[in-house]
């Protein structure tokens, strides 16, 4: 697996801190046919959060919008794949 050409300026992190999640609007993918088995995720000003729509109780990665283009760009690319 190569690392996406993309540098991230922050890391990712599961403690929102001071993020406001109140009127957060959740967005699952078109793609998931109405099923409730894939990720929902949110922009937050300069942040973007993810979660798992089928245990939202989880909690949620929080992303840099710097690392959340990272990582969508990868996925597209094809450089990040599963093993």
């Amino acid at each position: 697996m190569s690392t996406p050409n993309v540098a991230a300026r922050h890391d990712v992190t599961t403690a929102p801190h001071s993020v406001d999640l109140a009127h957060a609007r959740w967005r699952k993918s078109s793609y998931s046919g109405g099923a409730n088995d894939c990720v929902e995720v949110v922009a937050l000003g300069d942040h973007a959060a993810v979660r798992d729509s089928k245990d939202i109780s989880r909690g949620l990665l929080l992303f840099s919008k710097e690392a959340m283009h990272a990582l969508v760009s990868g996925i597209a690319r094809g450089s990040i794949s599963e093993r």
